[in-house]
């Protein structure tokens, strides 16, 4: 699902979880769009496109919406399926805004605030920072005229990258051609580096067109374990840890868009559901051990993102304790779900291809403080074919946060640092390498 291949680092991909604009002017260059839309996607850039009436004479909005997943925005009036208005959410969430090509008129019209177009329209209604990269015949960009606004947009704090020089539209030779696209993406880099990502929660951000996702899971029962477990001292009382459910709704939400019926398994969480999976509440570790082994049977994923109580009170009071006579805890180890899933997972059913062919995907969480060591031994331990592992200690890969941070480790390969992220692109590419486990699982049988 996202941009760019696996392994990649965080140069790589120095937009990792941005959300960037692209606003597109009617210049000739303006069919460099998709090519630019392709290069943000790779830098991890989730890209929605803004266009002018005469960009569209250039350049087709399908071929970006295509590209990006979403429904390129053409006017200032239009609004989002939930009837929020659209160019006031792009503002409001975006990172940066990209304007290439910008033509003479537009830089015109920015300089003078009119907001007569959905890109000038939003560019003011936004306090991301903006890159303008102008494209038009040489003499219109040395124009007194031209070189005025440019001077006023800088002004405003814009980043300007100059055009290159080459053969233009007209026939002519000199400068006036769009800059070279990855200069644009260095830019709007550039531009971003050291700010926090400004709206981590894609449902904040414009939203995606479900109609554009793959629906690789169609036919899947995908079985996500998803926030923390309530180990009861008394009635009241108990011994839990930080984790929201974010995370686990992140995967059941990528799931339910890629085809799949998804059981929710859920303890204490405070992170919104997905309405279309099915909720079982399981608040203890012995609960969530009961339901995780209930479904088990009927799935072709089991994804346990929840974070399970390791200890719970040996004895627990029917009655609230009193707090005069003070409290001495007894722990007792909890129930390891996710190896006794395993378990019974990966016992045979059948002939030589029978277990491997049916039984589900096993993908495991670990979250540790300071270092990862102890992932790769964690994920033999397990019997999981992906582990999922991430400091909570640091900023924005924690419980409670948007973003995350992780390692996948696979047993008996190097582990793979993945960039932050926000949480549903994880859940995304935690699926990919999920179809591809179950695929390559197809290749190995039929071999």
């Amino acid at each position: 699902m996202a941009g760019g291949s696996e392994g990649q680092t965080p140069l790589d991909r120095p937009l990792a979880g941005r959300f960037v604009l692209l606003g597109v002017t009617g210049s000739i260059a303006a069919y460099k769009a998709a090519e630019l839309v392709r290069l943000l996607i790779a830098a991890g850039a989730d890209v929605q496109v803004l266009m002018t009436h005469s960009a569209t004479q250039f350049i087709g909005p399908l071929t970006l919406e295509t590209l990006t997943r979403r429904r390129a925005m053409l006017g200032a009036l239009e609004l989002l399926p939930d009837r929020r208005i659209g160019h006031i959410v792009a503002a409001d969430s975006a990172d940066a805004i990209l304007v290439a090509p910008a033509t003479a008129r537009w830089m015109s019209a920015m300089a003078d605030g009119l907001a007569d177009d959905v890109v000038t329209a939003t560019a003011l209604a936004s306090t991301a920072p903006v890159v303008v990269a102008p494209a038009m015949d040489g003499d219109m960009y040395a124009h007194p005229a031209t070189r005025a606004n440019v001077a006023t947009l800088r002004s405003f704090g814009y980043t300007i990258v100059e055009p290159g020089t080459g053969p233009l539209a007209s026939g002519q030779v000199g400068p006036g051609r769009l800059a070279d696209l990855p200069l644009l993406v260095d830019a709007v880099a550039a531009a971003v580096a050291g700010r926090p990502i400004r709206q981590p929660d894609p449902r904040l951000r414009p939203p995606v067109d479900p109609a554009s996702l793959p629906q690789d899971l169609a036919g899947w029962h995908v079985l996500v374990t998803a926030g923390g477990t309530a180990e009861p001292i008394d009635p009241v009382r108990f011994i839990g840890n930080r984790s929201t459910g974010k995370m686990g709704a992140a995967i059941a939400e990528a799931a339910l868009s890629r085809g799949a019926s998804v059981t929710l398994i859920k303890g204490t969480t405070s992170a919104s559901l997905p309405a279309a999976a099915a909720i079982v509440e399981a608040p203890t570790t012995a609960e969530m051990r009961r339901a995780v082994l209930d479904h088990l049977p009927d799935a072709d994923v089991l994804i346990m993102a929840a974070a399970v109580a390791d200890f719970r009170p040996r004895q627990s009071s029917v009655t609230k304790l009193d707090r005069a006579s003070g409290l001495t805890l007894e722990l007792e180890a909890t129930e390891d779900i996710l190896a006794e899933a395993s378990a019974l997972a990966r016992a045979p059913r059948g002939g030589a291809n029978e277990s491997a062919r049916h039984r589900p995907v096993l993908v495991g969480f670990a979250a540790e403080t300071g270092s990862l060591e102890r992932a790769s031994a964690k994920a033999v331990r397990k019997g999981v074919d992906l582990l999922v592992a991430n400091d909570v200690s640091e900023p924005g890969s924690g419980f409670g946060t948007d973003t995350n941070r992780v390692t996948i480790v696979v047993p008996g390969e190097p582990p793979e640092a993945w960039p932050q992220l926000t949480k549903l692109e994880v859940a995304h590419r935690i699926l990919d390498r999920v179809v591809a486990i179950r695929g390559g699982w197809g290749a190995s049988s039929a071999s």
